[in-house]
């Protein structure tokens, strides 16, 4: 059975499909029908609702804030595509987010589920988002698990550093606040960057991913989203190895799920644990409940939080969204999750670059689209049942 750019060996084919799809790894589920001699009526039917319901999120995204195409921004090894949202009157020296989307998610709908470009308008930082194009992988996930994608001056990692060097440089941005979050394989993608080029990020904010360089392969990506065949004794020195750098590290905030199947919860804590490491860091210094979801900060000798985990009490694999109050910004929908806290907001506060406490929306500018009552199906779509349902369907997974 082939994959895009490596091989796979494994009899689970339903699970693996689940996992592979939301993790960015390909998966042809034509083949698995033919070899098992099912019929396709049920798997086309099912791919042709997911591309579907895709095409309308991006429809969506792109009328409610439309991205600017970035062309001739240099090397593109990694045969990236990118692009902008600049707030209007931006001053010079403004901050700069890059913003990496997760697996079947374009930049545009990944802007309007997570409600960056609303913030960027509200406190005036400039946006990059870094796409993946099916060339590289058929379910637009970025490639966290090849060593030739994550290393420092070569594939994807190397295009994204390319980007960030040009928006900077043309739109006069701020070297200094320059920051980087991603959700799953944009997760795992933004512990690349900022291990390859701990230099050119301020900090980082990794939503259910993984540590750094502990997959280079397939079945070893697998293993890992398992939460199994970690290293925990050379997390750090894995990054140390990326890039040579003295210092200072950036600062790294770690969200996840507590019910994510897709992603194991333990990567939170090895996410952690790879950064107390190399900032020197030993117990927290903060442990506390916020919105009924547990905080964890760990503090450098200056009394800044440096690290900093949020588990996400009952929540599956996706962006922790707030739906109301001042902090609300982005919209529910497929890995867009309604968890009652922002992640988006607290990530940009954390930073500075949003107030540490909220300041009231006025009306015309929330953040949050009003929405129609509409069937539980339509509210409470998820890929990842429909597959299952389609494989059952199609007899290739027990009831």
């Amino acid at each position: 059975m082939t994959v895009l750019r490596g091989e796979l060996r494994r009899t689970n084919y339903a699970a693996m499909h689940n996992r592979m799809c939301a993790a960015g790894i390909p998966y042809p589920l034509s083949r698995l029908c033919r070899k098992r001699g099912t019929p396709m009526r049920s798997i086309s039917d099912t791919i042709a609702h997911l591309r579907d319901l895709a095409a309308s999120v991006d429809r969506t995204a792109q009328q409610a804030a439309p991205l600017t195409p970035i062309d001739d921004f240099g090397d593109n090894p990694g045969a990236l595509r990118g692009y902008l949202h600049i707030p209007h009157d931006l001053p010079a020296h403004a901050p700069l987010v890059v913003v990496l989307h997760g697996c079947t998610q374009t930049a545009a709908s990944y802007d309007h589920g997570s409600g960056w470009s609303t913030l960027a308008d509200r406190f005036g930082f400039a946006l990059l988002f870094p796409e993946q194009q099916r060339a590289n992988n058929l379910n637009l996930c970025f490639n966290w698990f090849l060593p030739e994608d994550t290393r420092r001056g070569g594939g994807e990692v190397e295009s994204i550093r390319e980007m960030i060097v040009a928006v900077v440089e043309r739109h006069e941005l701020d070297p200094a606040r320059v920051f980087v979050t991603g959700l799953s394989a944009g997760g795992a993608m933004t512990s690349a960057m900022l291990a390859c080029h701990p230099e050119l990020f301020a900090g980082g904010a990794i939503i259910a991913g993984l540590p750094f360089g502990t997959a280079h392969s397939v079945p070893e990506a697998l293993e890992r989203m398992r939460g199994h065949g970690h290293d925990r004794a050379s997390l750090s020195n894995r990054v140390r190895a990326a890039a040579v750098h003295g210092g200072p590290w950036p600062t790294v905030s770690i969200w996840h799920g507590t019910a994510d199947t897709t992603v194991n919860p333990v990567n939170a804590g090895l996410i952690v644990d790879q950064w107390r490491g190399l900032h020197r860091l030993g117990e927290p210094e903060i442990t506390e409940r916020i919105d009924g979801h547990t905080r964890r900060a760990w503090r450098d000798r200056a009394g800044r939080a440096v690290i900093e985990e949020y588990m996400i009490t009952g929540m599956g694999h996706g962006v922790p969204l707030a739906t109301d109050g001042d902090e609300a910004c982005g919209v529910p929908g497929p890995h867009m999750l309604g968890a009652g806290i922002s992640s988006t907001y607290r990530i940009a506060a954390a930073w500075g670059i949003a107030p540490a406490v909220a300041p009231s929306r006025p009306v015309d500018t929330a953040a949050i689209v009003p929405q129609r009552p509409a069937p539980a199906r339509s509210l409470r779509f998820d890929p990842t049942t429909t597959i299952n349902d389609a494989l059952r369907a199609a007899g290739l997974m027990k009831p």
